[in-house]
């Protein structure tokens, strides 16, 4: 199905509107986003250059003005050469098992982040863990207008899982609804977006694949 000229400039762009959530502002994502880029003597632009993310916007992040969407998130930490874990935990041993009860995603560590400007809002799930190849989160998602859906790609591969509601999923070339109990398995460079149908918000446990070793 075609997309429209602003769903079009969405995707070339890379156009992905952070939150500004006060409350997630005490995960210090913004400064330790910065101290890992002066750890490696980048500057703004070779970040940039690295995600594709303009130096305003990585400005932004980085000063705790907005709060980054996941896709985001992700170029950034494999630019850092980081697991997206890292941002939403503190400084702990590794272990081959990790535990996280439904009570503990409720803590600080893993609060919802995102917001209707990008279409979802999400929980990391398997914050405890640091060194991994998958990033399973609980996603969100919110109802919005076709035209104002926002579109994302990012490196690897993602699974989803419909827990309740009605999702619509799109690309370029296809249109799928989704309901509880359907899965969608993907190639996550290709462009694409989400949106909750319905009165219910359309919920998901969302897992991505970031292939290893992509870092500065």
């Amino acid at each position: 199905m075609p997309r429209s000229a602003r769903q079009e400039a969405h995707v070339k762009n890379h156009v992905e509107t952070p939150s500004t959530d006060e409350s997630i502002k005490a995960l210090n994502i913004g400064s330790k986003i910065r101290t890992l880029r002066k750890q490696k003597a980048l500057t703004l632009k070779n970040l940039s250059t690295a995600t594709g993310l303009s130096k305003p916007l990585l400005s932004q992040i980085e000063n705790d003005i907005v709060i980054p969407p996941v896709s985001t998130l992700l170029k950034i930490s494999r630019a850092l050469g980081k697991d997206i874990a890292f941002f939403f935990q503190e400084t702990r041993g590794d272990t081959k098992i990790t535990l996280v009860r439904a009570s503990e995603r409720e803590n600080p560590d893993a609060r919802k982040l995102g917001g209707t400007a990008v279409g979802y809002q999400y929980a990391t799930l398997a914050y405890k863990k640091n060194r991994k190849n998958m990033e399973p989160f609980f996603v969100e998602f919110q109802n919005s207008d076709e035209r104002e859906m926002p579109f994302y790609r990012h490196e690897g591969e993602e699974f989803i899982f419909v827990l309740q509601g009605r999702l619509e999923f799109r690309t370029k070339e296809e249109v799928h609804e989704l309901r509880a109990g359907d899965s969608l398995y993907f190639e996550s460079d290709v462009p694409h977006a989400y949106r909750s149908l319905g009165n219910r918000k359309a919920t998901a446990v969302v897992v991505l694949f970031s292939p290893p070793g992509a870092g500065i």
